[in-house]
């Protein structure tokens, strides 16, 4: 498992992931990516999709640290 900083959390993720953390860092906003990281923390998990409809959730993992999946059907 990677780990990287998202805006200042810290988040886990697998290689099928990477495109979940590109779209959180690259193509949002602080703002607007604080939105899936409060919603996890709030509810233990967020979903989302990037531009190319890949699905993704972000868990709150209870340590301070986000873990970030793929999900796919």
């Amino acid at each position: 498992m990677k780990e990287t900083y998202i805006y200042g959390f810290r988040v886990k993720y697998e290689d099928n992931a990477k495109d979940g953390v590109n779209y959180l860092f690259s193509d949002l906003d602080r703002d607007e990516a604080r939105v899936f990281f409060d919603q996890a923390k709030a509810r233990k998990s967020a979903k989302f999709e990037d531009d190319e409809d890949r699905q993704f959730t972000l868990s709150y993992d209870g340590d301070g640290s986000y873990s970030l999946m793929r999900r796919t059907y």
